[in-house]
């Protein structure tokens, strides 16, 4: 459960006693007429229209639709070639929302039809003085919140028990991927973040955002992680620890998100596919079929093609040193030549090859020789400048001292948003 912390005035509420003396008369008083309540919704002052809202039903069309509120031909015409400007009125969607605001004479002209696919989006058709349609978004408000876990038996098990976003445990394993192997969490391991998430009309929840500070405390050792725009002119935004090391390595950890570790790198590994002990020179990642794969590294795809062993596969050369190939997928998405940056997706997960399940099997080369990436010492990415690293802890400490502040208990929002976005 989410508990807001707010502050509350004490409001001291009285009888408020009129003391009149024998003779004199008595004074009543009387009430100031309230000022009607100010509407406002996409951009317009609904107090100053007739408004209609119909919900879409199975079989509607955007035609039958307008037809239904009294809007007739040549004028249906006109309005549907100015929405088709703005969207797709063919695939508007059941259950969703059409708003007509009409003029509150006697002729209840219409001035306005709005359509709603979701709880941001929104296409307006303007009729005041000439029919025209535009896209807009309603102005969505960050509000940021705390939240802290112990694990028992996973991390996906603990954000269930306290109602949390799923979408924490990805951001999570995306920020440590380089420092913490989330596929060997242990029982005792704790966390603490502090996340946004996404509101429109000041209540209404639109969605997760994301992480802005964390702390993992994983075999008892702790890890800090706090977001920081490391390259403003392009927009990079990078996590960092309470020393100003950028938490990032040269390669990701998995090429997959939040997968599970189905088989390990193994020379002596039995394989179940041909029933014998062969030597198993990748990590197989098991996830669902259509599981987008990213590549782990920068580097130039030296092969995009098809074997009966491997199924679909690519394969990475990141540098002079290390090289990396992934197997059996479903779709490859690169070609020959392609450079890709690190999370880059490069293809899905599938069953091709010589496989007994959905997984991608993920190889690694050093130096021409395959070997476990899990017992490499990985180079870290480029460091953070030194000019940059005194303003980066500058704007850490706030940061840290909240996320030290953080009680293993229940989440809690804030009143007060001050974290960019």
């Amino acid at each position: 459960m989410i508990r807001r912390k707010e502050n509350y005035s004490l409001l001291l509420l009285g009888a408020l006693i009129f003391l009149c003396s024998c003779g004199k008369k008595k004074h009543t008083q009387t009430e100031a007429p309230q000022k009607p309540k100010i509407i406002k919704e996409f951009g317009f002052k609904l107090n100053d229209y007739d408004v209609t809202r119909d919900t879409i039903q199975r079989g509607d069309t955007f035609g039958t639709l307008l037809e239904k509120n009294d809007l007739y031909y040549p004028l249906i015409f006109e309005i549907t070639t100015a929405a088709k400007k703005a969207f797709n009125i063919r695939k508007i969607q059941v259950g969703k929302q059409l708003t007509i605001l009409r003029s509150t004479d006697s002729l209840r002209s219409p001035k306005a039809i709005i359509y709603q696919p979701n709880k941001i989006d929104y296409v307006v058709i303007h009729m005041e003085d000439s029919i025209w349609a535009e896209k807009k978004q309603k102005p969505v408000k960050l509000v940021a919140f705390e939240a802290e876990g112990v694990i028992e038996s996973s991390l996906s098990q603990t954000l269930d028990q306290q109602g949390l976003s799923q979408l924490i445990s990805l951001d999570l394993s995306d920020i440590y991927a380089w420092s913490i192997d989330f596929f060997r969490l242990e029982k005792g391991d704790r966390f603490k973040v502090i996340y946004t998430q996404k509101y429109v009309d000041d209540s209404i929840f639109v969605g997760y955002n994301r992480i802005h500070a964390a702390y993992f405390e994983h075999r008892k050792t702790p890890y800090y992680a706090i977001e920081f725009e490391s390259n403003p002119e392009k927009g990079i935004t990078e996590y960092f620890d309470e020393k100003g090391k950028n938490l990032r390595r040269a390669f990701l950890q998995a090429p997959v998100q939040f997968s599970r570790i189905s088989s390990r790198y193994n020379k002596r590994r039995k394989i179940a596919y041909y029933g014998r002990v062969r030597p198993h020179y990748g990590t197989d990642f098991a996830a669902p079929v259509g599981t987008p794969i990213r590549t782990t590294a920068n580097g130039t795809v030296v092969k995009s093609s098809y074997t009966r062993g491997n199924g679909n596969y690519v394969t990475v050369k990141h540098n002079a040193t290390y090289s990396t190939q992934y197997l059996h997928m479903k779709k490859r998405k690169v070609r020959v030549g392609d450079y890709v940056n690190q999370g880059d997706v490069i293809g899905t997960v599938g069953m091709t090859g010589n496989t007994s399940g959905p997984h991608v099997c993920y190889r690694f080369w050093k130096n021409g020789k395959q070997v476990d990436p899990f017992r490499q010492k990985l180079p870290e990415a480029k460091p953070i400048s030194s000019e940059l690293k005194e303003k980066y802890l500058t704007y850490m400490e706030p940061y840290k001292e909240a996320l030290d502040c953080i009680e293993f208990q229940y989440p809690i929002m804030y009143d007060t948003f001050a974290i960019n976005n």
